[in-house]
């Protein structure tokens, strides 16, 4: 059983995402963590960020933010980007994941997750049987709860990249 705090993916950015290539294997719905994953924590949607919600509505995706900061702050954000939302969402719990996928009409073989915290994002939403994508994230300012938590992460990391090597090394091996 893959231990679950790790994630399907390990990538540099949301930005850097294949999204076409998910499509054409099938998935037809992304969650997204907001506070940085598609921003600097606390900022608003930028040119970037909105021009990626177009980019996968002209895909076909359709898109929910999940996040756990209050509504006001969501709400503009997802205002701006042109997405749904749930805000408070409880992550780690799976509630908000299900949620989000019935509000897109997906479900756990189509949906994607993208975020940047381990204890939260990925593994809300690998319990809820989500692909996951952690992305790195993108300003180091953050809260002092986090911050913590990021030490964590790297013990986490650490061992999520021993167990890939692994993998690589025995998918590699010549049959004798």
């Amino acid at each position: 059983m893959p231990n679950r705090f790790y994630p399907g993916d390990l990538l540099d950015s949301a930005y850097q995402i294949e999204y076409k290539h998910l499509y054409d294997e099938g998935y037809r719905g992304i969650i997204f963590d907001i506070d940085n994953t598609l921003v600097p924590h606390g900022a608003p949607a930028d040119e970037r960020a909105c021009g990626l919600f177009v980019r996968l509505r002209e895909l076909g995706f359709s898109c929910v933010l999940l996040s756990n900061n209050k509504e006001p702050r969501v709400k503009l954000f997802a205002d701006a980007v042109g997405a749904r939302y749930i805000h408070k969402a409880g992550k780690p719990k799976s509630a908000g994941y299900e949620r989000a996928m019935a509000l897109m009409g997906t479900d756990r073989t189509n949906t994607l997750f993208v975020g940047d915290q381990i204890f939260t994002d990925i593994y809300g939403a690998n319990r809820a049987g989500i692909r996951t994508i952690l992305v790195r994230p993108i300003h180091p300012k953050e809260e002092i709860q986090i911050v913590l938590k990021r030490y964590l992460e790297r013990i986490v990391l650490f061992f999520y990249r021993c167990s890939q090597k692994g993998k690589k090394g025995k998918a590699g091996e010549k049959k004798r």
